[in-house]
């Protein structure tokens, strides 16, 4: 087997300790190891790259183990070496042998003969800029679990404040809880005087409406839940507001290629934001937009044995990033400038059903962001427009015998007006 890298080392890195092995093969094929471990202090980190170099050791592979990589990767790319991730479902070590010594001389044999895929690990500045949207997307999710709390709570106490307004969240409605709820013991409350200070202009539920719809009873344990589940609420929003700030000031070194992604039909300067923050501006890492694709898990599974396919589902990647592109497609979709996407998925939808549908069309949108980073070039919207009207031509001209033809090809029988059968297939109807 060929060697790829005849100086190399593998680290398996854990909390408190780092074994690595130097893996040195000489012209006649035969393959020295050096091992030692090292503590994962900073001081200790910048020992183990003293020691690499003293082997002329420069291409370093590890297995990404949650966050702890991290310190390592940032300490040896800063020293010049060329550390290297892969997932740990490639460097699985034979069962019953497994120890860490032997993970990590296991992790060089396989790095040294190239057998290792690695991982894409962004630079440091979209580093911090997925770190933050990501935590962001956490913040969002915990919104959500504090108004269910809260309207949980409404439900059970028979406040039916949801169904007289449109967002019980909203400036008004949350007004008027927390007024309740900081004055128990006021039973009748004058909601027309109350919401004529407060009220915004556009609701259309009227005092009477709030009136009726209050009309239920907070318990002790229910008033004090809501009052910290609204705190926690307000606390998270302030946070939101921060982060955002934040996310704002890192992301303005990439505006250009923001502004060139906004093009897209469905994506905006956020959505932008956060798929720049998970595959960044430099596209030559990714081989292709194919690669990019089944990078990000929208591509289906490579599952075959013996002529047959054993899954065509798609894989568990992209965790982060398959949930963004499936809102901003929904968002294509319902795009009216842009037509091409609604078409592409309601002619999809019909053969492979709606959730493949978005699936193809959100990597419709990865592919044009590839291009879109890669060349440098906006989103050309008429190639979509002259695509779906040539289409859209093809309908407009058929003559009755190819509808009859089309029909028939679909499963359908077609008879005249006479009852005389034009054309007929024993297929299921679509």
């Amino acid at each position: 087997m060929k060697i790829v890298y005849p100086i190399c080392a593998g680290l398996d890195v854990h909390k408190r300790e780092i074994v690595a092995t130097v893996a040195r093969t000489d012209s006649q094929g035969i393959t020295m190891y050096k091992q030692r471990k090292f503590p994962t202090f900073t001081s200790d980190l910048n020992c183990l790259a003293d020691w690499l170099h003293s082997h002329q050791c420069r291409h370093v592979c590890m297995e990404s183990t949650g966050k702890y990589f991290i310190p390592v990767y940032r300490v040896l790319e800063h020293r010049g070496l060329k550390p290297c991730v892969a997932h740990p479902k490639f460097l699985r070590a034979i069962p019953g042998k497994k120890t860490d010594s032997k993970d990590s001389k296991w992790i060089a044999d396989l790095f040294k003969h190239g057998l290792v895929p690695l991982s894409f690990i962004p630079p440091l500045e979209i580093f911090e800029l997925r770190d933050l949207t990501r935590y962001r997307t956490k913040l969002v999710h915990a919104r959500s679990a504090e108004k269910n709390r809260i309207q949980n709570s409404l439900t059970v106490s028979n406040i039916m404040l949801s169904s007289v307004v449109s967002d019980t969240f909203g400036k008004t409605a949350s007004a008027i809880l927390k007024y309740v709820l900081d004055n128990p013991d006021q039973k009748d409350i004058d909601y027309n005087s109350f919401l004529k200070g407060t009220a915004m202009r556009r609701m259309k539920a009227t005092a009477d409406d709030i009136a009726k719809a209050m009309n239920g009873t907070f318990s002790p344990e229910q008033a004090n839940k809501t009052k910290i589940a609204f705190k926690h609420l307000d606390y998270v929003n302030n946070c939101l507001e921060d982060l955002d700030l934040a996310i704002s000031l890192l992301s303005k070194r990439f505006a250009p290629q923001l502004e060139l992604l906004t093009t897209t039909p469905g994506v905006t300067i956020f959505s932008a934001t956060r798929i720049v923050a998970e595959i960044g501006v430099d596209m030559s890492v990714f081989h292709d937009s194919k690669h990019l694709c089944s990078w990000a898990g929208l591509t289906p599974q490579c599952n075959e044995s013996a002529g047959k396919k054993k899954s065509t589902r798609i894989s568990r990647a992209g965790t982060w990033l398959k949930p963004l592109l499936i809102q901003v497609a929904l968002g294509a979709v319902r795009n009216k400038d842009c037509p091409y996407f609604a078409y592409k998925f309601q002619t999809l939808s019909k053969r492979r059903g709606k959730k493949k549908a978005i699936i193809a069309i959100a990597r419709m949108i990865l592919t044009s962001a590839y291009h879109i980073l890669k060349n440098n070039v906006a989103f050309d919207q008429n190639l979509y427009k002259q695509y779906y009207h040539e289409q859209i031509k093809r309908f407009h001209n058929l003559t009755i015998p190819k509808i009859v033809q089309f029909l028939s090809t679909q499963g359908m029988s077609v008879i005249n007006a006479d009852g005389v059968l034009l054309a007929a297939q024993n297929a299921l109807c679509g």
